[in-house]
């Protein structure tokens, strides 16, 4: 398991270098969605409309933040349950998104589809979300303002925390984390 700085876009050569358990500070452009800012996304998708933003390469962190108190960049800004969007994330990753933060397992199809477009999937603490936000040095709304705290947003982090926990070839942390540690009892 290495500690490094990565640089986004997560490129297919990037994320072919990540391995599951690997801790990582990343700096670069993500873009934040939840549940209903995905559901329009794939619904744009399947129209053959065009997403708010350039998927190529992408990395979606799955946050719904608070408003931002005056002098903040932005509110608190901890992942939301990374399940809720498992439905969209083999159609967003088709699309070209590869990189997801959030929390929490994902199923099987998503693994699938990580692994067919050289996904990867970061963890961010949860219960961290103050803490993260000061990793977040400029935030832009880009789409769906309708949906508050779900719209779509385009943030500039640097040395954000995260940790794969699912690499491209489908290892997953969850899985080896556990069975090394019944192993050692």
């Amino acid at each position: 398991m290495e500690k490094r700085k990565i640089k986004l876009p997560l490129t297919k050569e990037l994320a072919k270098t990540l391995r599951a358990g690997d801790s990582v500070l990343v700096t670069g452009t993500v873009y934040t969605s939840r549940d209903a800012g995905h559901k329009r996304m794939c619904e744009s998708l399947a129209k053959g409309e065009p997403l708010p933003f350039d998927p190529e390469n992408a990395t979606i962190y799955y946050v719904g933040p608070s408003p931002a108190k005056p002098g903040q960049v932005i509110g608190s800004a901890g992942p939301t349950t990374s399940g809720r969007m498992d439905a969209y994330a083999p159609a967003m990753m088709a699309a070209g998104a590869r990189g997801m933060i959030g929390k929490g397992a994902r199923l099987p199809e998503v693994i699938e589809a990580m692994k067919e477009h050289c996904g990867v999937y970061f963890g961010a603490v949860g219960g961290a979300g103050a803490l993260l936000a000061k990793c977040i040095k400029s935030s832009e709304l880009i789409a769906y303002e309708d949906l508050g705290a779900e719209a779509l947003r385009k943030l500039y982090v640097e040395d954000m925390p995260l940790v794969v926990i699912i690499d491209c070839c489908g290892n997953n942390l969850y899985e080896t984390g556990r069975r090394e540690y019944l192993e050692s009892r």
